[in-house]
């Protein structure tokens, strides 16, 4: 989990959608720091506590639409009713707090997972599970190596994973398919869970390699198209 403090407001038993809103919104305020961003999928929002939450001083309220997420330095966010990619704006952002209101568990699954949240339940809240991730095994030919190299450059930048080492992963995947052919997506995934890489980047890093076992070739700069990491 972050240092950040993180809750995502659950449907319980017996449970509604407005008692799950109030809920998330209830202790976002009860929590101190900055203004309040929130984001909805639509400027359109018929709850009526987050209604009533939008008309507060110093809240902000932003749609999916034209909204670039991330942004949420010193400030308190409602993410309301995220899908996945959008829930990756909130990956691991220095905001004062994040409260997530769940739609459906699939979508938000991998991210409780691995931000280990504060979860709002109907009476009741559920604390961060104090356990470690599990180590996953061993990947060979090397690649446990290069995604830990991949993680270690993508960690120095601010916006994740950048060009050319997306190029260096691809063009390794297209002149060395000996090394990557015994490796499945999931192992990927969850080495690059692992090494606490941002969400958008372990799909990136995965989708690449499910790209190639679907017979897929990509577009490689030419500085890059003969690269193999050794």
């Amino acid at each position: 989990m972050s240092d950040v403090p993180v809750a995502v407001s659950r449907l319980g038993q017996g449970d509604s959608r407005e008692a799950q809103n109030a809920r998330a919104v209830s202790w976002l305020l009860s929590r101190p720091g900055g203004s309040v961003v929130v984001v909805t999928p639509r400027r359109a929002v018929e709850s009526e506590s987050i209604k009533r939450l939008i008309a507060q001083p110093q809240v902000y309220h932003y749609a999916w639409r034209g909204f670039s997420g991330g942004h949420f330095d010193g400030q308190r966010v409602l993410y309301a009713w995220p899908d996945r990619k959008h829930l990756n704006d909130v990956w691991r952002v220095n905001a004062d707090a994040i409260a997530v209101i769940e739609w459906g568990e699939e979508e938000t699954a991998e991210w409780v997972e691995d931000m280990n949240p504060i979860q709002l339940l109907p009476g009741r809240r559920i604390e961060p599970n104090p356990q470690q991730q599990p180590v996953s095994a061993p990947l060979p030919n090397g690649i446990d190596a290069i995604l830990e190299h991949i993680a270690a450059m993508a960690a120095g930048y601010s916006s994740g994973l950048k060009w050319n080492e997306e190029d260096k992963l691809k063009a390794d995947m297209m002149n060395r398919p000996d090394r990557w052919a015994p490796i499945t997506v999931d192992q990927v995934r969850s080495k690059c869970r692992e090494l606490g890489m941002r969400a958008n980047d372990v799909d990136t890093i995965a989708g690449f390699l499910q790209r190639r076992k679907e017979g897929r070739r990509f577009n490689v700069r030419s500085s890059y198209r003969t690269f193999e990491f050794n």
